[in-house]
């Protein structure tokens, strides 16, 4: 820690930040996406509107733009109903905006997953007389997330580094250290280089992470197929 001046424990601490924003993100974005994929798919045509709609959107706006629409509009929309100023939390809208996105994204992954579900085996399902709740668990959602882990481990890869946006409202984050240790020491390659090399540390972990479930999920599939 002495080579980053004394900035080491703020550096760690940052770190943490991002790699909490980035887990709740992910948690609360998968589950917006499989809602949306469901929206999609559903016979319901207000539902695939608006999940149309919802992707189309989120999907053509920039990261950084919907992270400063909800940090600013939030501020206004709660200053407006309280009566006085309220600022809104920099974590909050940060896991917010982030899980809007995500989700979006997620949603059109979950849709294909969803797709490529042999019908034959819903089918079956049906047949044996699974309700429709049984049959997503049982034969759907294994399924899904088989053929969803790749396109949600790039998701994930993509989550992490968009964590550095929330910087500009705020939040403490790996991004926002480095800066403020940049500024104080009048060092910034080194401070931005151990950021760098702490995002690729969480990307390398990731990979392998997301290289066991893949296989994990992909047991037996070779065999039976």
């Amino acid at each position: 820690m002495t080579l980053l001046q004394g900035f080491g424990d703020q550096i760690v601490a940052g770190a943490i930040t991002t790699l909490q924003v980035a887990l709740t993100s992910l948690v609360l974005g998968i589950a917006v996406g499989l809602g949306g994929a469901l929206a999609k798919v559903s016979g319901i045509g207000a539902l695939r509107w608006l999940a149309d709609s919802y992707t189309t959107i989120v999907r053509g706006i920039p990261e950084l733009l919907i992270i400063l629409i909800l940090y600013f509009g939030g501020t206004v929309a709660l200053t407006a109903l309280l009566g006085r100023y309220v600022e809104v939390d920099a974590f909050a809208a940060g896991v917010f905006a982030l899980t809007i996105v995500f989700g979006a994204y997620a949603t059109e992954v979950f849709r294909a997953a969803f797709l490529a579900v042999p019908r034959s085996q819903i089918e079956a399902a049906h047949a044996l007389a699974l309700s429709k709740a049984l049959t997503f668990r049982l034969v759907i959602l294994p399924q899904m997330w088989r053929y969803a882990l790749p396109g949600l481990g790039n998701l994930w890869l993509t989550l992490l580094k968009d964590t550095a946006l929330i910087s500009v409202v705020g939040l403490e984050d790996l991004m926002r250290k480095a800066s403020v240790a940049a500024g104080a020491t009048h060092d910034p390659l080194t401070f931005y280089l151990t950021a760098a090399a702490l995002y690729l540390t969480f990307t390398s972990v990731s990979l392998a992470g997301l290289a066991l479930l893949e296989q994990r999920a992909g047991r037996g599939v070779r065999i039976s197929e």
